[in-house]
C-alpha cells in the first residue's frame, strides 16, 4: 500500500475553497479545480516510497498483474483501469461529450497517423481510451446533461418568441427557425438539426444569444422553464455570444443533492455548473468540447459523436450491502464508487478482494490495514492498494467517525465483513 500525493489542476472555473475545504488547509489563493488520483500518464498520482516518490503508472507498469489482479489485468490490460477526481466547480465547464472506445482509437490512430503532436491544442484524443464516467454530488451540484425532448426544447424557444413579441423587440429568426426543426416527426434528427444549425450558425447564433441576453436580463418568465432561462442568462454572462448559450436550453437542467449521482456513457453531452463532488472515469483524458469554451471545437467529430436521442436524466442510485456502506455501480466495468462510513470501535470493513483499489479519507481518520503492513490515514489523505495486497481492512480512528470514498474496478462488488 501507498500513501499518494495527488496532482491540482488550476483549470479558471475552478474554485478557490472548495478543494481546500475538502482537504483541511488554506486555500492556495488560485482556482482548484480537480485533484487527479490514480494513474493517467496525464496527471498521475505519486506513491510515496521509503525511497521518495515514484509514479504510480510507473510502479504500476513494473508489476501490473500483481497489483492489479488477473482478473483487471486480462480485461483491462496493464494500467490502472479508472480514475478518480474531485472536483471543484465555481463556474461552469465546457459544453462536452466523450468518445465510444471504437471512436477513441481510430481518432488516436488518424491524429497519430498525421503528425498531431499529442499537446496539440487541436487535438481530440490524446489517448486510445474511452471515457464513461460518473459524478457524486458532495454539496448541491448543479449540471446539464443529455437532450431534453424536442417538444420540450421547441416549448423554450417558443416561451422565448413569445417574450420577444410581447417586450415589443425584434424576434430574432433563428429561435423561429429552431422552433419549426424541432417539429419534425423524426425527434433524434430534428434535435440534431437544431443542434448543427445553432452549433454552426456564426455570426448570426451569437447576435441571438446577445439578444436573448439582453431580454433575460430585465426579466426572466416564471414557469416551467425558469431555471433553463437563469443558467442560460448566468452563462451568456460568461460567455457572451456562444452558441453554447442557447444550446443549454437544449439540454436536462439537473441538480444533485449530496450523496445523488448520475453517469454520463459514450455520446452524452453534458456540462457541470457547479458544486463539489466526487468524479470517477475510466482512465482517459479525451474530451470533444460543444460550446461555452474558448479551446478547440472540431465540429465535425462532435457532431459525429454526440447521441442526440432524448433520453431520461442517468441518475444513479446506490445499493447499500450494509449500515454505513454505499456503493454506485454505473453499467461498465471499470469503475464503481464506494462510501464507507464508520464509527470509532465499529468492526473494520474489508475492502474488494483482488482488484486493485484507491481509498480518500473525506473526514476523520482511519487505519488502512494487510496482513503485513498498516496505513494511518487522515482527513485529505489518500492512498492505493494492490491487488496482491488482499485482503484490506479498513477502521475508523479512536476519536471520531470515519468517512472514505473507495474507488475500484466493477468487476465485483464488496462484500462487507
Amino acid at each position: 500500500m501507498y500513501t499518494l500525493n495527488n496532482s491540482i489542476r488550476d483549470y479558471a472555473w475552478g474554485s478557490k475553497t472548495l478543494i481546500a475545504d475538502f482537504l483541511g488547509r488554506p486555500p492556495s489563493g488560485a482556482p482548484e479545480a480537480e485533484m487527479w488520483i490514480g494513474a493517467h500518464p496525464g496527471a498521475p498520482s505519486e506513491a510515496l516510497l521509503d525511497s521518495g516518490h515514484r509514479r504510480l503508472d510507473k510502479l504500476i507498469g513494473a508489476d501490473p498483474e500483481a497489483l492489479l489482479g488477473p482478473d483487471s489485468h486480462a480485461a483491462f490490460g496493464s494500467t490502472l483501469p479508472f480514475l478518480m477526481k474531485v472536483l471543484a466547480a465555481e463556474s461552469a465547464l465546457s459544453l462536452q461529450v466523450h468518445p465510444t472506445r471504437e471512436q477513441a482509437a481510430s481518432g488516436f490512430a488518424a491524429e497519430d497517423a498525421l503528425g498531431v503532436p499529442k499537446d496539440a491544442q487541436t487535438r481530440n484524443y490524446k489517448d486510445r481510451n474511452h471515457k464513461p464516467e460518473m459524478i457524486l454530488a458532495l454539496t448541491d451540484f448543479e449540471a446539464l446533461c443529455g437532450f431534453r425532448s424536442a417538444t420540450d426544447t421547441k416549448a423554450i424557444f417558443d416561451a422565448l418568441v413569445t417574450f420577444f413579441r410581447e417586450t415589443g423587440a425584434e424576434i430574432p429568426k433563428v429561435l423561429q427557425q429552431a422552433s419549426s426543426t424541432l417539429s419534425g416527426a423524426d425527434e433524434p434528427s430534428a434535435i440534431r438539426q437544431t443542434f448543427t444549425g445553432l452549433i454552426r450558425g456564426g455570426d448570426e447564433v451569437s447576435c441571438t444569444v446577445d439578444a436573448v441576453a439582453a431580454l433575460l436580463g430585465s426579466t426572466i418568465p416564471e414557469g416551467p422553464y425558469t431555471a433553463a432561462l437563469k443558467t442560460a442568462l448566468e452563462l451568456s454572462e460568461a460567455y457572451p455570444g456562444d452558441p453554447g448559450v442557447l444550446i443549454s436550453l437544449m439540454l436536462n437542467r439537473v441538480s444533485l443533492r449530496p450523496n445523488d449521482a448520475m453517469y454520463l456513457p459514450a455520446g452524452n453531452i453534458h456540462a457541470y455548473l457547479h458544486g463539489l463532488g466526487i468524479e470517477v472515469m475510466a482512465s482517459s483524458d479525451n474530451v470533444l468540447r460543444g460550446g461555452l469554451t474558448a479551446k478547440h471545437i472540431d465540429i465535425e467529430e462532435l457532431l459525429r459523436t454526440v447521441n442526440f436521442m432524448p433520453l431520461p436524466v442517468p441518475r444513479l442510485a446506490a445499493t447499500s450491502p450494509a449500515e454505513g456502506h454505499l456503493i454506485w455501480q454505473p453499467p461498465f466495468d471499470e469503475f464503481q464508487l464506494q462510501r464507507i462510513e464508520l464509527e470509532p470501535g465499529a468492526p473494520s470493513m474489508e475492502l474488494p478482494a483482488g482488484l486493485p483499489v484507491l481509498v480518500l479519507v473525506a473526514s476523520g481518520s482511519g487505519l488502512l490495514d494487510t496482513r503485513l503492513q498498516a496505513l494511518e490515514l487522515e482527513k485529505g489523505d489518500s492512498a492505493f492498494a494492490g491487488a496482491n495486497e488482499s485482503p484490506i481492512t479498513l477502521r475508523a480512528g479512536s476519536t471520531e467517525p470515519l468517512v472514505a470514498f473507495v474507488a475500484t474496478t466493477g468487476l465485483q462488488e464488496a462484500i462487507p465483513r
